[in-house]
């Protein structure tokens, strides 16, 4: 094998995913960098994987990245996985690629299943633009509403009844799709507009919420008039700007009807 680092594709559910390239890689490299070497140990069990492996997370990268790039600059062959899918991906990984790329080492990629990708696929929404936001945050909800095109989420089942009510507030307009234990026995996608999705029954799983483009049409005045409701608690200025966005209309427009609602 050439020098360098492999950043290696596994498996998001289905063992049967698992590339041949991938698994000569993690056979024959000198050392796997490893989100959990335990979760690790269950693929390396199954395809006879005996590489020797270090444990590389989010909360020890700092300390132990010089040393895989020290082994690296030395000539050995060492390959990044995360517990499930493309390391990088809302998963440690892409702090060791850079580190690689200040020391010219050469870095190589073994692809294999995304869930976010896989998620879009099977949502049936545009896939000629969309935007990758990693795990839901409400805090960044209607900044994320601005984002007129595909949106794409990873969730806990703990928090996605709550998640889907917060999306029934903020984007009420847009479908959603509920996408869950993607490649397993049990994978579903759920879809419809948020407020119709209240009273399902609590997905469990591994999850992506993946949300539809804006409509391209202005709402009709009985759906602004219930944005009005939603967002007036705001002050002025935030509520017009909150109103004009998610209802296609002038700010203008926007302070005309949030003060009509004031007069009333």
């Amino acid at each position: 094998m050439q020098s360098g680092l492999y950043i290696v594709g596994t498996p998001i559910g289905n063992l049967s995913d698992m590339s041949p390239r991938a698994i000569e890689v993690l056979k024959n490299v000198d050392l796997i960098a490893a989100e959990d070497t335990r979760v690790l140990g269950k693929l390396a069990a199954h395809f006879d994987i005996k590489t020797p492996r270090v444990s590389c997370h989010e909360h020890n990268e700092k300390d132990v990245i010089p040393s895989l790039i020290e082994k690296l600059l030395a000539g050995s062959t060492v390959a990044a996985v995360s517990d499930a899918g493309m390391p990088g991906i809302s998963d440690p990984g892409f702090r060791l690629v850079r580190a690689a790329r200040a020391e010219k080492i050469p870095v190589f990629v073994v692809p294999g299943p995304v869930a976010a990708i896989s998620a879009l696929v099977l949502s049936g929404f545009p896939t000629d633009r969309f935007t990758f936001c990693g795990f839901f945050d409400e805090k960044k909800l209607r900044d994320d509403n601005k984002i007129r095109h595909t949106i794409i989420y990873y969730e806990s089942p703990n928090r996605i009844m709550t998640t889907i009510a917060a999306l029934a507030r903020v984007m009420p307009e847009r479908q959603i799709a509920i996408v869950r234990e993607i490649t397993k026995i049990h994978e579903e996608t759920i879809i419809g507009y948020p407020a119709d999705l209240l009273n399902i029954e609590p997905p469990r799983g591994e999850i992506v919420i993946v949300v539809a483009p804006a409509p391209e049409h202005k709402m009709s005045d009985d759906e602004i008039t219930e944005l009005v409701n939603d967002i007036s608690a705001s002050s002025m200025k935030s509520a017009a700007a909150d109103l004009a966005q998610r209802a296609g209309i002038s700010k203008k427009e926007a302070y005309k009807r949030l003060l009509n609602k004031e007069d009333k």
